[in-house]
């Protein structure tokens, strides 16, 4: 019966193309700025790396400005990244499963190729653990050894892009990169990896592309590099050289740790708490109960990365398809009342009103999904805008469960935007009609 419910919708469309049209566009376009709002707000507030919510944590302690909290709305937070000298101290503790403080670097690439001019990428520099705490994918290769984290060795780990661009997507392990002046031994080569948000460091934008190379953070006072990031600094400090930089209360530096059991969990709290303590007795600044493990959802909603804006044009774009919903109501009532004649004969013929009435919802869900179609067509034109817009960069803004989502959506709303028309026409008395007919 559905079947041929179905072939019923399609010529009652091929009838009345232009009314069926101007229903398809107005739920289109309704689907369209929802779907547009809702991919946005999905895009933005999903966890990247869910899987490992329980176990990773994003670090802060709290040595800032004794007398002024870094959140004013929320003075219970410590600042959101760290100062060298305590990413050095937590990076020493040998609780986590994992660990690794990190921070972004500029260098200037030289490849072999001269016909490839010298460019300027962003790397990070961090420890070994980062790969494996992050489950990051590799191509060729691997993370450096564990002996590059305690003694300089020139070592890169390379982004799939860099690796394309220079050694032409290749393997490229074992070969040599020169970046900044220095040679460096390739050791490993990424898959392609675009976690959004970048949750592991949203200090300078939480949908930025991954950094283009990485190098061991050991190398950091051996190769003295331009850095590229976030820096907040509370007092007023000589800071004319780079080991007086070092030793300063500025934060700048991500810490993350994963820590497998409550056991460990516990054990570390304490051990924040046990580090503040000593960090006052010394004389600094320090709230040895302001330290900071949260998780990547958590860390997430304390950096607001979903902004309340965002939130607010998902519910705007819900009204409008709701008026645009409306407007089609209208239209179907028009469509369903001029073909009040051929409903009369069907029900003489002995016809239900319930067969009626699922006929025409059948024909209303088969109008959505076209109209749905449509509307994930302009909710791709309105994605584009807002990436270009906002400079969105990375994964895909419209992945599997979206699209369902926007024909599910568009069917749904199609149906029930044709309820009321649909009742209204199975209550027509079919003897006024006959009489014409």
């Amino acid at each position: 019966m559905f079947a041929y419910y179905l072939r019923l919708a399609l010529l009652s469309i091929r009838r009345n193309p232009v009314l069926s049209g101007l229903m398809m566009a107005a739920i289109a376009v309704g689907i369209g700025a929802f779907m547009t709002m809702l991919s946005v707000h999905h895009f933005m507030s999903g966890n990247p790396i869910w899987w490992k919510n329980d176990v990773l944590y994003a670090v802060g302690v709290d040595t800032w400005n004794p007398n002024e909290t870094y959140y004013q709305s929320r003075p219970e937070l410590p600042p959101q990244q760290l100062t060298y000298r305590d990413a050095k101290a937590l990076q020493a503790s040998d609780i986590p499963t994992y660990k690794a403080y990190m921070f972004n670097v500029v260098g200037v690439f030289q490849p072999e190729n001269e016909e490839i001019a010298p460019f300027i990428e962003r790397g990070r520099m961090t420890f070994n653990d980062f790969f494996a705490m992050f489950d990051v994918p590799f191509e060729y290769g691997g993370a450096w050894g564990e002996q590059a984290d305690r003694r300089d060795e020139f070592v890169v780990v390379l982004s799939r892009e860099i690796n394309d661009k220079l050694f032409g997507g290749e393997n490229s392990v074992g070969k040599r990169v020169v970046i900044d002046g220095r040679e460096f031994m390739v050791t490993g080569v990424l898959k392609e990896w675009h976690p959004a948000p970048k949750f592991y460091d949203v200090t300078t934008g939480a949908f930025q592309e991954p950094e283009a190379f990485y190098l061991p953070a050991q190398l950091y006072e051996t190769l003295q590099p331009d850095r590229s990031g976030n820096t907040n600094c509370w007092k007023p400090e000589n800071l004319d050289s780079f080991q007086a930089f070092n030793n300063s209360e500025c934060t700048w530096i991500q810490y993350w740790v994963q820590l497998d059991t409550r056991e460990q969990q516990q054990r570390y709290a304490d051990f924040l708490h046990a580090y503040l303590q000593e960090q006052a007795s010394v004389g600094r600044s320090a709230r040895p109960d302001q330290y900071l493990m949260a998780t990547p959802e958590e860390w997430l909603e304390i950096n607001e990365v979903v902004a309340d804006d965002n939130r607010v044009l998902v519910g705007l774009s819900f009204l409008f398809l709701i008026v645009c919903l409306l407007n089609t109501v209208g239209l179907l009532l028009a469509k369903f009342l001029g073909r009040a004649g051929d409903i009369s004969v069907r029900r003489a013929l002995g016809a239900s009103r319930l067969d009626i009435f699922r006929q025409q919802l059948i024909e209303c869900g088969f109008i959505g999904l076209l109209g749905g179609i449509a509307g994930l067509g302009l909710a791709g034109v309105g994605l584009m805008v807002v990436r270009k817009m906002y400079r969105f960069e990375g994964s895909s803004m419209m992945d599997g469960e979206m699209i369902l989502v926007a024909f599910i959506t568009a069917v749904l709303a199609s149906i029930a935007a044709g309820l009321w028309p649909a009742w209204q026409i199975c209550r027509v008395p079919p003897a006024g009609y006959l009489k014409t007919q």
